[in-house]
């Protein structure tokens, strides 16, 4: 009797068990499907990569020649960032840090509005009822007959919000009202005549960056040689 491996071969693939035919075409089409996935759709208010990297700012702008695409963004490794002159390590570092958050759906200020126009989105403070407000949740309301102030994410030409569009509608994540109506929050520009209740947001260089801490004394693997030689010094102004 010939050996399993020498019979399947000789066989015809349709003759083959499922269980033992080759698994190479399923794995390459897994990997094609994963690679895909990993490349999240732009945004309104992210629509390209050069957005994308000025929004981070730390000044990854200045590369932006280098990547082009959307796609070479979101697909490029630390290596081949590192091949196209990305310096040093924690920028590219921090360029994948900001790639894995945007997948995920976190962004900065901005990030999540939907109506935006030559990189201008408009905000506004809109009264919403109780019976209307199924996206805010039921913490958002007190009393019998409340009604919540609620920033939202609108052109500046709408004038009236009927009932559908309202219960679509989603706070814009990052802002505030404070007062009667004004809207404040990060990078907020408030529109003139609108007393506060209107606003707009462009996108701005460096408007998500993460800002890096201060070295005290050299950091953490100079800091004892640093604050030694200090000493020293110190002891040499003392004695002369």
């Amino acid at each position: 009797m010939r050996p399993l491996a020498t019979n399947l071969r000789t066989q015809s693939p349709s003759l083959i068990p499922v269980s033992f035919r080759p698994v190479t075409t399923t794995l390459s089409h897994h990997r094609q499907i994963t690679a895909t996935q990993q490349i999240p759709p732009p945004t309104p208010f992210v629509p390209d990569s050069k957005t994308f990297l000025s929004l981070i700012g730390r000044n990854l702008s200045a590369h932006a020649a280098k990547i082009p695409t959307w796609e070479s963004l979101f697909s490029l490794k630390s290596d081949q960032l590192r091949k196209l002159g990305v310096e040093p390590a924690r920028t590219r570092r921090y360029l994948l840090w900001w790639r894995d958050r945007f997948r995920k759906g976190e962004y900065g200020i901005g990030g999540d509005l939907k109506e935006v126009k030559d990189s201008v989105a408009h905000v506004r403070v809109v009264e919403v009822p109780r019976d209307q407000g199924r996206g805010l949740g039921r913490e958002s309301f007190k009393g019998p007959d409340a009604v919540r102030k609620v920033i939202v994410n609108l052109g500046p030409d709408v004038k009236e919000v009927n009932e559908t569009r309202l219960r679509a509608l989603r706070p814009v994540q990052g802002l505030k009202v404070q007062g009667a109506k004004t809207i404040v929050g990060p990078f907020v520009e408030p529109v003139k005549g609108s007393g506060g209740s209107l606003a707009a947001i462009r996108v701005q260089e460096g408007m998500w960056e993460q800002r890096r801490g201060v070295k005290v004394d050299g950091g953490e693997r100079r800091k004892v040689m640093v604050r030694r030689k200090r000493k020293l010094e110190e002891m040499k102004k003392a004695r002369g």
